[in-house]
């Protein structure tokens, strides 16, 4: 996806700060209280900024990320953080991404692991998606050997509503290739990202 026309951000902005007065209002607020009066113009920015990942080109971040070389040693990019909002409840979830691949003859330059992981993360999302997302997206560029990413996250839809269970994580995977097929891959790297490994 390309950069979005100024007109078309203009017109979704204007529409987000109507709905959170319209929002404000459903709850019993008065938009018009002086303490309110900016909060739908701050609302719309911290939306804009944290669905960001639908207005950009995931084709300009791929741009000049990979190269060849023959190396075969794993690559290994742990505790990368992220924020995306839980499309059932619009609340944050945060964490730590843990990437890794066993090359097949090309390399990504590694400040493109997080650029991906922030692409699709600033979107309305779920865990389980976003995780074979980065995958999906890492194994269509590079035809690694072995993939694994794995995501922990904590969700404030568990947290300040519903089960209410501070301190609980999610936790999801997805494996490529070695990764998947090969046990003693799947330990290595599961090891090298301080994550328990549940298949032995």
């Amino acid at each position: 996806m390309g950069a979005v026309p100024a007109y078309t951000c203009l017109f979704m902005e204007a529409a987000l700060k109507d709905a959170i007065r319209t929002i404000l209002r459903a709850v019993g607020e008065d938009p018009q209280r002086p303490e309110l009066l900016r909060t739908p113009e701050r609302v719309e920015e911290s939306f804009m900024d944290l669905t960001r990942g639908y207005r950009e080109s995931l084709e300009e971040i791929l741009t000049g990320a990979v190269f060849d070389d023959p190396s075969q040693a794993m690559v290994l990019v742990r505790d990368v953080p992220f924020y995306s909002l839980c499309e059932h409840h619009l609340l944050p979830f945060f964490g730590r991404a843990h990437v890794a691949y066993i090359p097949a003859g090309q390399l990504m330059g590694l400040s493109k692991i997080p650029r991906i992981l922030e692409h699709f993360a600033r979107r309305l999302q779920v865990q389980e998606r976003l995780t074979e997302q980065v995958a999906d997206t890492l194994s269509a560029a590079l035809r690694p050997r072995g993939l694994g990413v794995v995501l922990e996250a904590t969700h404030l839809c568990m947290v300040m509503r519903g089960v209410q269970k501070e301190g609980s994580v999610a936790s999801t995977s997805a494996l490529r290739g070695t990764f998947l097929s090969d046990a003693r891959a799947r330990a290595e790297f599961l090891a090298l990202a301080g994550v328990p490994n549940p298949v032995k």
